[in-house]
């Protein structure tokens, strides 16, 4: 399986692009993981919240291939604690699922056409965190994840 992280603008902190890094190298050991940034819509102070939404939801759409398995980090989604969270993707291997592809939304969330073509909505926390940590967390979980599933000491029980 191919698990794939669309994220909405860049990370602009040097500290947590080093450790975006850091997790993507951990991961690659267990999955084949890419990530991909959809730059910031230009102009998007004169756009409304529903247009910034529907023209980076365009752009989501535009990287998705029709086999994806398409996972929204949604505030409204499942949380999973660690163990159940590596259960779950052990599922997923299982069911045969070709690519994963969990997004992270922009500033205003999803368009309805997003969240229409999704399969599932995944939260991280209840709290809100910023679009950069989101990335990190997700990853690190992941990560997190694999190790449970191969028995290593990252995730101590």
């Amino acid at each position: 399986m191919t698990i794939k992280l669309i994220a909405i603008g860049k990370t602009d902190s040097k500290p947590l692009q080093q450790l975006i890094l850091e997790y993507e190298s951990r991961l690659g050991h267990y999955v084949k993981f890419e990530l991909e940034t959809i730059p910031d819509i230009k102009n998007a102070k004169n756009l409304s919240e529903v247009q910034q939404k529907e023209k980076e939801g365009e752009l989501i759409l535009k990287r998705l291939r029709p086999t994806d398995h398409l996972v929204l980090l949604d505030e409204n989604g499942k949380q999973y604690h660690s163990v159940d969270f590596s259960a779950y993707l052990q599922k997923k291997m299982n069911a045969g699922l070709k690519r994963m592809v969990l997004v992270i939304g922009g500033p205003y969330g999803f368009s309805d056409a997003v969240y229409k073509k999704s399969h599932e909505l995944l939260s991280l926390s209840k709290m809100t965190f910023s679009h950069q940590m989101v990335r990190l967390f997700a990853i690190e979980q992941l990560y997190r994840a694999f190790t449970i599933l191969r028995n290593e000491p990252y995730h101590h029980r």
